[in-house]
C-alpha cells in the first residue's frame, strides 16, 4: 500500500489526536479536527488508537462533524487491519446512512473474516436501496462468496457503467466463465470516466490478462493505467500466464504517455480556441486533457503552444498537480528548450502530488535532446524507489544515448526494472 500520503499532519501527535476524539465535541475550537484525528491515527497501531477508534465509531452522535469522523474512523481500522474492531464495525452494516454501512463492508474487506455470517450480511446488502453496489460486489468477489451469484447476475445489465463492470467481473470470477469480460474491456473507451477508471479494478480482479494492450490505451490517469498493468504483471509473471516481453511495449507506452497511442473517447465538433485547449488540460477527466494535448501537438504552431503552456503553468498550473503533469510532458514534445529550467525544477519536485511529474521531466528533458540533462536524470534514479519514475528515467536515458546506467539496476528489488535494465544492456 502507497502510504506516502497517510502523514498529512506531521505536527499532530497520537496523544493529541486521541485527546481530540475522546473530547467531547462541543468543547472542541474546530469540530472538524475530530474526522483530522481519526484519519491521523492510521500512523499509529497501537491498542490504544484502535480501542479509541472503536469507541468513535460506537457513538452514533447525529452530528455531522461526527458521522464523517466516525466513518472515518472506520475505515482507519480497516486501514489497520484491526481484527479486533470486526465486532464494531460488522455492526455497522445496518446503519441507516448508507456511507457509513460503505466504509463497514471496505473494512472487512480489507480486515478478513472466515465468518460466513458477515457475508451474509454484506449479501443482503444488495436488496437494500441506496447501496454502495459495485463496492459490496467487489467485497464478496475478494471472499470468493459464491451463494451471491445470483444477487450479483441482477446488476450485470445496470444501468450504472461501473457497477455493472463489476458485476460481470465477479460473475466471471466466481463462475469461472470468463465469456462476458470482453464487456469489461469495452468499458475502457466508455464516455463515463468513472467507467473506464473502474473497469481497470474489474480487469485487475479477475487477472484478465489479454485486456493489457487494452488498458494500456485507456484515456485515464498515468496512474490507473499503471496500477493495471503493474499489478497484472506481478500476478501473471510468476505464474508463466504472461511474460515481460509480451507487456514491455505497453508499459513503455503508458510511462511516454502520449496522446497519439490512446483511444481518446473525446472529440471537438469545431476547431478549438487556444485558450479553450489550454483550458481543458485542467479537467478532471484525463481524456479531455489528452485530447487537449493532442490538438496542441497537431495543429497548434510549436512556440505559439509552448509560450501558451509557460504562461498558464506560471499562472495556475504550477499549483494544480494534473495540469502540471500535462505541461511538463508537453513541453517535452514540442521540444520548447526554452522550458529547461522549469523541467528540472519538476524533476527535482518532491511533493507528493506532483510525483508523476518527475517522470514526466525525466522524459521532456530526453525530447529536448541536451545532454546536460544524463547527469541530472542518472541522479533522480539513484535516489528514488518510485517505480515509474525509475522506469522513466531509464528510457529517458536510453533516449539519451546513455545504457549503462542499466547495469546498476539489473538486480533491482522490482521485478520489471530488473527485466527493463537487463533488456537495456
Amino acid at each position: 500500500m502507497d502510504k506516502r500520503f497517510f502523514n498529512l499532519f506531521p505536527g499532530l501527535s497520537e496523544e493529541k489526536a486521541i485527546a481530540l476524539l475522546e473530547a467531547p465535541l462541543e468543547e472542541l475550537e474546530d469540530k472538524s479536527d475530530r474526522y483530522i484525528a481519526a484519519s491521523h491515527l492510521v500512523n499509529f497501531p497501537s491498542v490504544r488508537s484502535i480501542n479509541v477508534l472503536i469507541k468513535t465509531l460506537q457513538d452514533t452522535n447525529p452530528i455531522l462533524e461526527h458521522k464523517i469522523a466516525r466513518r472515518k474512523a472506520i475505515e482507519t481500522l480497516g486501514r489497520l487491519n484491526a481484527v479486533s474492531a470486526l465486532p464494531a464495525i460488522r455492526a455497522c452494516l445496518s446503519d441507516e446512512d448508507c456511507y457509513t454501512v460503505e466504509n463497514a463492508v471496505w473494512a472487512i474487506g480489507e480486515i478478513g473474516t472466515e465468518d460466513r455470517e458477515i457475508l451474509v450480511e454484506i449479501a443482503q446488502l444488495l436488496e437494500k436501496p441506496g447501496q454502495s453496489y459495485r463496492l459490496i460486489i467487489q467485497v464478496l468477489g475478494k471472499f470468493d462468496y459464491k451463494p451471491a451469484i445470483t444477487k450479483i447476475q441482477k446488476f450485470t445489465a445496470s444501468d450504472d457503467e461501473p457497477i455493472a463492470s463489476a458485476a460481470i467481473a465477479t460473475v466471471s470470477r466466481l463462475t469461472g466463465d470468463y465469456s462476458q469480460m470482453t464487456k469489461v474491456v469495452e468499458f475502457l473507451e466508455h464516455s463515463n470516466v468513472n467507467a473506464r477508471r473502474g473497469c481497470i479494478q474489474d480487469l485487475i480482479d479477475t487477472k484478465y490478462y489479454p485486456s493489457i494492450p487494452n488498458i494500456a490505451k485507456c484515456p485515464v490517469s498515468i496512474v490507473f493505467r499503471l496500477r493495471g498493468i503493474r499489478l497484472l504483471a506481478q500476478a501473471g509473471i510468476p505464474t508463466g500466464d504472461i511474460n515481460f516481453a509480451q507487456i514491455e511495449p505497453f508499459l513503455d507506452s503508458v510511462i511516454r504517455d502520449h496522446p497519439n497511442d490512446l483511444e481518446l473517447v473525446h472529440e471537438y465538433d469545431q476547431a478549438p480556441a487556444l485558450e479553450f485547449v489550454i483550458k481543458e488540460l485542467y479537467s478532471t477527466d484525463f481524456g479531455r486533457c489528452y485530447l487537449a494535448g493532442k490538438t496542441l501537438l497537431q495543429q497548434v504552431d510549436p512556440e505559439v503552444a509552448g509560450a501558451a503552456l509557460m504562461a498558464t503553468f506560471a499562472e495556475s498550473a504550477h499549483n494544480d498537480y494534473g495540469a502540471h503533469y500535462h505541461v511538463v510532458k508537453l513541453l517535452g514534445w514540442l521540444k520548447y528548450v526554452d522550458a529547461y529550467d522549469l523541467l528540472v525544477e519538476a524533476l527535482h519536485n518532491t511533493a507528493p502530488q506532483f510525483q508523476k511529474s518527475r517522470g514526466a521531466a525525466a522524459l521532456a528533458l530526453a525530447n529536448l535532446g541536451d545532454e546536460q540533462g544524463i547527469p541530472l536524470v542518472r541522479e533522480t534514479i539513484s535516489n528514488t524507489r518510485i517505480f515509474d519514475l525509475k522506469y522513466a528515467c531509464l528510457l529517458a536515458l536510453k533516449q539519451l544515448g546513455d545504457n549503462k546506467v542499466a547495469e546498476l539496476f539489473v538486480n533491482d528489488s522490482d521485478l520489471l526494472i530488473q527485466a527493463k535494465a537487463k533488456n537495456m544492456i
